[in-house]
């Protein structure tokens, strides 16, 4: 499969006064087109830094990060903004959702914003997204009428509105019930199952377990990966990083 992400040397540092910190070290890996990655580590290891980096949410310090072939490292904050906007998909953990607008209209709007499409093809592709994730229904709706789970469709559909090369989630099932969350992950896979490429962070390892592979980081470092579909070997393997 081809490379669609390439992390390399990534560093990033902050500074607090006289202190410094160091959130990641020289981190590099690559991600293949259509490849369902997960990011473990315990709280503080790096994980969701990395995730950011990844998403041109944050620059590094030192380092590159290429998303077909383009250099997050060298763009300007408008460039990085039209990147994001065009080409990666975010789902957070507390989903984000615009209050005062309508179920439609959150998911249309990053589409809207794009420009590429006439709106009425945005509209029609926002619905189809509704549909497909079961929340048809709730189109007319405002966020705070919906439950959790809910809430986490929309959130997944405005991410997929402009068919993102790259979909980052960022504990996607972490503000869930258990119920709610695996049905957010069989969405996950089944979007992954039609060549979707998803780079996840999670603390859970049965959500790891969806994964092709798990990326595990400790300190600011790479420490292992191992293929995904074991969530007992995940976990055991997670309880053991110390």
């Amino acid at each position: 499969m081809n490379t669609l992400v390439s992390v390399e040397n990534l560093t990033k540092t902050y500074h607090s006064g006289q202190l410094d910190f160091t959130a990641l070290a020289e981190v590099s890996l690559q991600i293949s087109q259509g490849e369902f990655v997960a990011i473990m580590g315990h709280s503080g290891s790096g994980k969701s830094s990395l995730l950011h980096l990844i998403g041109g949410l944050d620059q590094p310090s030192r380092g590159a990060v290429r998303i077909a072939e383009a250099n997050l490292a060298g763009m300007s904050e408008t460039d990085l903004a039209i990147f994001r906007r065009d080409h990666i998909g975010f789902i957070f953990q507390f989903f984000n959702l615009i209050e005062n607008l309508t179920v439609q209209a959150n998911v249309a709007l990053p589409g809207l914003l794009n420009g590429r499409q006439a709106k009425e093809t945005v509209r029609r592709r926002a619905a189809g997204l509704l549909d497909r994730l079961g929340i048809a229904d709730q189109a007319d709706k405002y966020p705070w009428e919906l439950s959790g789970g809910q809430q986490q469709r929309v959130a997944i559909a405005r991410a997929l509105i402009n068919a993102p090369l790259l979909l980052l989630a960022d504990e996607p099932t972490g503000n869930l019930d258990s119920r709610s969350g695996q049905a957010v992950l069989e969405i996950l896979a089944d979007f992954h199952h039609q060549g979707q490429t998803i780079l996840m962070v999670t603390h859970d390892p049965l959500a790891a377990a969806r994964a092709d592979r798990v990326l595990f980081i400790h300190d600011g470092a790479l420490a292992d990966c191992l293929p995904g579909g074991q969530a007992k070997v995940i976990a055991q393997y997670l309880a053991e990083l110390t």
